[in-house]
Protein backbone atom coordinates (compact mmCIF):
# COMPACT_ATOMS: atom_id res chain seq x y z
CA UNK A 1 0.00 0.00 0.00
CA UNK A 2 1.56 3.29 -0.75
CA UNK A 3 1.64 6.43 1.69
CA UNK A 4 -1.23 7.97 0.14
CA UNK A 5 -3.30 5.31 0.47
CA UNK A 6 -2.30 5.06 4.39
CA UNK A 7 -3.12 8.81 4.44
CA UNK A 8 -6.61 8.23 3.27
CA UNK A 9 -7.34 5.52 5.63
CA UNK A 10 -6.44 7.71 8.62
CA UNK A 11 -8.73 10.62 7.27
CA UNK A 12 -11.53 7.84 7.36
CA UNK A 13 -10.44 6.92 10.80
CA UNK A 14 -10.20 3.37 9.53
CA UNK A 15 -8.30 1.63 12.49
CA UNK A 16 -6.62 -0.32 9.67
CA UNK A 17 -4.58 2.84 8.84
CA UNK A 18 -2.43 1.72 12.01
CA UNK A 19 -1.82 -1.90 11.05
CA UNK A 20 -0.79 -0.78 7.48
CA UNK A 21 1.76 1.52 8.90
CA UNK A 22 3.08 -1.05 11.22
CA UNK A 23 3.62 -3.18 8.12
CA UNK A 24 5.18 -0.75 5.92
CA UNK A 25 7.12 1.57 8.76
CA UNK A 26 7.27 -0.29 11.53
CA UNK A 27 11.03 -1.94 11.36
CA UNK A 28 12.00 1.73 10.30
CA UNK A 29 9.85 2.97 13.42
CA UNK A 30 11.61 0.27 15.87
CA UNK A 31 14.69 1.27 14.48
CA UNK A 32 14.80 5.18 15.09
CA UNK A 33 13.54 4.14 18.48
CA UNK A 34 16.36 1.31 19.78
CA UNK A 35 19.23 3.24 18.27
CA UNK A 36 18.34 6.30 20.63
CA UNK A 37 16.81 3.90 23.32
CA UNK A 38 18.52 0.29 23.35
CA UNK A 39 16.17 -1.07 25.16
CA UNK A 40 13.32 -3.26 22.95
CA UNK A 41 10.34 -2.45 25.40
CA UNK A 42 11.17 1.23 25.72
CA UNK A 43 11.90 1.02 21.91
CA UNK A 44 7.88 -0.90 21.37
CA UNK A 45 6.20 1.56 23.53
CA UNK A 46 7.40 4.39 21.63
CA UNK A 47 6.62 2.93 18.07
CA UNK A 48 3.37 2.26 19.49
CA UNK A 49 3.30 6.02 20.76
CA UNK A 50 4.33 7.39 17.77
CA UNK A 51 1.15 6.00 15.77
CA UNK A 52 -1.07 7.21 18.34
CA UNK A 53 0.62 10.65 17.33
CA UNK A 54 0.01 9.50 14.12
CA UNK A 55 -3.85 8.63 14.20
CA UNK A 56 -4.39 12.26 16.43
CA UNK A 57 -2.15 14.50 14.17
CA UNK A 58 -3.92 13.07 10.61
CA UNK A 59 -6.52 14.62 10.23
CA UNK A 60 -5.91 17.85 10.34
CA UNK A 61 -2.79 17.44 9.13
CA UNK A 62 -1.57 15.76 5.59
CA UNK A 63 1.93 15.04 5.39
CA UNK A 64 3.75 15.22 2.55
CA UNK A 65 6.40 12.77 2.99
CA UNK A 66 4.95 10.28 5.72
CA UNK A 67 8.22 8.26 6.04
CA UNK A 68 9.34 11.25 7.32
CA UNK A 69 6.42 12.43 9.58
CA UNK A 70 6.40 9.50 10.74
CA UNK A 71 10.20 9.20 11.57
CA UNK A 72 10.36 12.78 13.29
CA UNK A 73 7.47 11.71 15.63
CA UNK A 74 9.02 8.65 16.34
CA UNK A 75 12.59 9.86 16.59
CA UNK A 76 11.54 12.54 19.40
CA UNK A 77 9.36 10.03 21.60
CA UNK A 78 12.35 7.88 21.50
CA UNK A 79 14.50 11.08 22.80
CA UNK A 80 12.22 12.44 25.35
CA UNK A 81 11.86 8.74 26.73
CA UNK A 82 15.62 8.52 27.08
CA UNK A 83 15.60 12.06 28.84
CA UNK A 84 13.41 10.73 31.00
CA UNK A 85 14.80 7.44 31.76
CA UNK A 86 18.03 8.91 32.03
CA UNK A 87 17.04 12.23 34.11
CA UNK A 88 18.83 11.40 37.41
CA UNK A 89 22.28 9.73 35.92
CA UNK A 90 24.80 11.31 34.01
CA UNK A 91 25.50 9.97 30.36
CA UNK A 92 24.58 6.14 29.67
CA UNK A 93 25.15 4.55 26.13
CA UNK A 94 25.29 6.21 22.48
CA UNK A 95 22.10 8.72 23.17
CA UNK A 96 24.16 10.44 25.43
CA UNK A 97 27.41 10.33 23.54
CA UNK A 98 25.62 12.11 19.99
CA UNK A 99 24.07 14.53 22.66
CA UNK A 100 27.09 15.86 23.99
CA UNK A 101 29.00 15.82 20.76
CA UNK A 102 26.33 18.01 19.42
CA UNK A 103 26.09 20.42 22.48
CA UNK A 104 29.06 22.75 21.55
CA UNK A 105 27.58 23.81 18.11
CA UNK A 106 24.01 23.95 18.93
CA UNK A 107 22.10 26.52 20.73
CA UNK A 108 20.09 24.65 23.65
CA UNK A 109 16.73 25.62 23.21
CA UNK A 110 16.65 28.32 26.44
CA UNK A 111 18.97 30.44 24.86
CA UNK A 112 17.00 31.24 21.70
CA UNK A 113 16.36 34.66 21.94
CA UNK A 114 13.21 36.75 20.54
CA UNK A 115 14.23 36.47 17.15
CA UNK A 116 15.58 33.14 16.35
CA UNK A 117 13.34 30.69 17.60
CA UNK A 118 13.73 26.63 16.55
CA UNK A 119 11.98 26.63 13.41
CA UNK A 120 14.89 29.54 12.32
CA UNK A 121 17.53 27.28 13.60
CA UNK A 122 15.66 24.26 11.97
CA UNK A 123 15.80 26.30 8.54
CA UNK A 124 19.47 27.11 9.13
CA UNK A 125 20.35 23.56 10.09
CA UNK A 126 18.65 22.83 6.39
CA UNK A 127 20.55 25.45 4.36
CA UNK A 128 23.57 24.14 6.03
CA UNK A 129 23.00 20.29 5.12
CA UNK A 130 22.28 20.95 1.44
CA UNK A 131 25.90 22.81 1.68
CA UNK A 132 27.35 19.61 2.55
CA UNK A 133 29.00 16.94 0.28
CA UNK A 134 26.29 13.60 -0.10
CA UNK A 135 28.94 11.66 1.61
CA UNK A 136 29.20 14.07 4.71
CA UNK A 137 25.38 14.62 4.53
CA UNK A 138 24.52 11.37 4.76
CA UNK A 139 27.30 10.10 7.65
CA UNK A 140 25.87 13.56 9.59
CA UNK A 141 22.25 12.45 9.76
CA UNK A 142 23.01 8.74 9.98
CA UNK A 143 24.50 9.88 13.08
CA UNK A 144 22.67 12.74 14.25
CA UNK A 145 18.83 12.27 12.92
CA UNK A 146 19.02 8.31 12.96
CA UNK A 147 21.23 7.87 16.23
CA UNK A 148 23.27 4.97 14.18
CA UNK A 149 26.95 4.22 15.86
CA UNK A 150 29.83 5.16 14.54
CA UNK A 151 31.28 1.51 13.14
CA UNK A 152 27.48 0.91 11.73
CA UNK A 153 28.23 4.47 9.61
CA UNK A 154 31.79 3.25 8.77
CA UNK A 155 29.96 -0.02 7.63
CA UNK A 156 27.35 1.48 5.30
CA UNK A 157 29.87 4.01 3.99
CA UNK A 158 32.54 1.45 3.23
CA UNK A 159 35.32 3.37 5.27
CA UNK A 160 37.31 3.20 8.44
CA UNK A 161 35.71 4.40 11.83
CA UNK A 162 38.34 7.11 12.92
CA UNK A 163 37.60 8.65 8.87
CA UNK A 164 33.96 8.72 10.02
CA UNK A 165 34.58 10.42 13.43
CA UNK A 166 37.55 12.96 11.13
CA UNK A 167 34.47 13.63 9.02
CA UNK A 168 32.06 14.46 12.13
CA UNK A 169 34.64 16.42 14.22
CA UNK A 170 35.10 18.79 11.01
CA UNK A 171 31.40 19.25 10.08
CA UNK A 172 30.18 20.02 13.52
CA UNK A 173 33.29 22.43 13.37
CA UNK A 174 31.89 23.87 10.25
CA UNK A 175 28.31 23.68 11.62
CA UNK A 176 29.17 26.12 14.68
CA UNK A 177 31.30 28.26 12.49
CA UNK A 178 28.16 28.25 10.14
CA UNK A 179 25.21 29.07 12.71
CA UNK A 180 27.57 31.62 14.62
CA UNK A 181 27.77 33.60 11.13
CA UNK A 182 23.81 33.49 10.70
CA UNK A 183 23.84 35.50 14.18
CA UNK A 184 23.01 32.25 16.21
CA UNK A 185 25.17 32.37 19.84
CA UNK A 186 25.87 28.63 21.09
Amino acid sequence: MDDSQIIELYWARSESAIAETDRKYGPYCRTIAMNILHSDEDAEECVNDAYLGVWNAIPPQRPTFFAAFIGKITRNLSLHRYQKNHAAKRGGGETGLLLSELEGCLPSPGSLDETMDSRSVGELLDRFLEGLSKEHRVIFVRRYWYADPIADIALRMNMGQSRVTSILFRTRNKLQKFLEKEGVSI
